[in-house]
């Protein structure tokens, strides 16, 4: 497991990690600074962002002083010069669906955190262009959410017979 940077508030909790040399789990106050540390300490790329809705799954496994909540945004960082990877995971609650966005630190997340809000309905506090990315504007809803209606939209295949 590979140290924590200096900047990195107290109380994060530090687990391993599949495919990842360690995995922090900040409080929703503390992500941006913990993402901000890893970035002044050498993390250059947000190698991905996005959203896990555990609405079927409330009951999932989490390392000691982690509360889980509905939501979770993952965050993967890179860096090539030490060949570190590390994975920041922060609990979002479906109440207040809000977290801070990171394009301040990496403006290559301002499309990621568009995904996210599009389709899960997360909220990135600051981002500078926060609209819809992958549906329609006047489209309803967040499609990924779990508890999203299903069969909103009729699908017709190809030399399948019509509507009678």
């Amino acid at each position: 497991m590979i140290p924590l940077p200096a900047g990195v508030p107290a109380g994060v909790v530090v687990a391993d990690a599949l495919n990842a040399d360690v995995a922090c789990f900040p409080s929703r106050a503390a992500y941006r600074d913990v993402v901000a540390a890893f970035r002044n300490d050498g993390f250059e790329l947000c190698a991905d962002l996005c959203a896990v809705d555990y609405f079927t799954h409330p009951g999932r496994t989490l390392p000691d002083g982690v509360t889980a909540e509905r939501f979770e945004i993952v965050v993967n960082l890179l860096s090539m010069s030490k060949r570190q990877r590390v994975r920041i995971r922060v609990q979002v609650p479906e109440h207040d669906c809000t977290i801070d966005s990171l394009f301040s630190l990496y403006p290559g997340t301002e499309a990621l955190e568009r995904e996210a809000f599009d389709l899960f309905g997360v909220v990135f506090l600051d981002h500078p262009d926060l609209t819809r990315i992958l549906m329609p504007e006047e489209w309803e809803g967040h499609p990924l959410r779990k508890d999203y209606g299903i069969g909103r939209v009729p699908v017709q295949f190809k030399e399948a017979p019509g509507p009678r």
